[in-house]
């Protein structure tokens, strides 16, 4: 395995497939945004006997990028990191196409704890058709003669978001927990920002070399990225109290002042992380409100 030559950083091209690591390869399928960067980075664990994990949207042209890269090859397992639209709807049409065994997370709202009026927030981007045959929980391993995976359950950027360790080469698929270009979207109800601080305290307590994120490029010093990621979040809660005592009570109004410096398309993405932020906040008696929290409510400081 040590003479497979590897590529440091990826090309980023579409349906191409990069040799990144001994038992890692990638394809990038073909959907760019403002949410995906290059698009959904698919991984391929192993050779011979395959893992997939997150083989993205519902495009049969990108399933069939991952079939080419793989003839002669068996995929054994789909592994699923997280219901979003851009990384499990993909599992349905390669279990079709090859009768692997989808192994991950829950279905989409598994492990979601109820802090906010549903029916009053949308939930745009899920995926509630997939369904595992294996679900992956905390801890649990999928072990093959080659390689191995390790859950790491880590909920926040949804309900079922779960990790998963290489123990071969000791690093951690990430997901959109971390993500290697942008900060991640907490969306209510299914995002909790409460549990996504855990989760990202949770990574401090391990020791892995590097992550793999599905989106952007690998992350290097790991425990020294998550540290930012959480001082970033915390910065922003101190953002939203000051707001809060100078009366900007709604939503809008916030994202206004605090991201004053960010493209307006991308507020709407902004608003969701800090309803998200206020619903911890309330929940902890740093910010108050009347009834359930909400996207609509008006919030006042503590």
């Amino acid at each position: 395995m040590a003479n497979i030559p590897f590529k440091k950083e990826l090309t980023f091209e579409h349906g191409v497939v990069d040799q990144i690591s001994p038992l890692i390869r990638r394809v990038i399928a073909p959907n760019p945004s403002a949410f995906t960067l290059h698009g959904t980075g698919t991984y391929i664990i192993g050779h011979g006997q395959v893992g997939v994990i997150d083989p993205g949207p519902d495009d049969p042209g990108h399933i069939a990028a991952i079939m080419n890269a793989l003839k002669g090859e068996t995929i054994s397992h789909i592994i699923i990191t997280h219901t979003h639209r851009d990384h499990s709807p993909g599992a349905a049409l390669l279990q079709a196409a090859t009768g692997a065994t989808i192994w991950g997370c829950g279905p989409h709202g598994h492990g979601r704890l109820g802090k906010v009026d549903a029916q009053a927030v949308s939930e745009e981007g899920a995926d509630t058709d997939y369904r595992p045959d294996t679900m992956a929980n905390d801890a649990d391993i999928l072990d093959t003669k080659e390689w191995s995976l390790q859950a790491v359950y880590t909920p926040g950027h949804t309900s079922n978001h779960t990790c998963y360790h290489l123990r071969e080469e000791n690093t951690l698929f990430t997901g959109d927990h971390v993500m290697g270009w942008s900060t991640t979207i907490v969306s209510p109800p299914d995002g909790d920002m409460y549990r996504y601080m855990q989760s990202l305290k949770k990574l401090l307590l391990r020791s892995d070399d590097y992550y793999w994120p599905t989106h952007g490029p690998r992350i290097e010093n790991p425990k020294a990225f998550v540290a930012e990621l959480i001082k970033h979040r915390e910065e922003r809660e101190v953002q939203i109290a000051l707001c809060l005592t100078q009366q900007v009570g709604r939503i809008p109004d916030m994202v206004k002042t605090m991201y004053r410096d960010v493209p307006e398309h991308l507020h709407q993405a902004a608003a969701r992380s800090v309803f998200s932020h206020l619903v911890h906040m309330v929940d902890t008696d740093r910010a108050f409100c009347d009834g359930v929290p909400g996207p609509d409510t008006v919030y006042r400081a503590a």
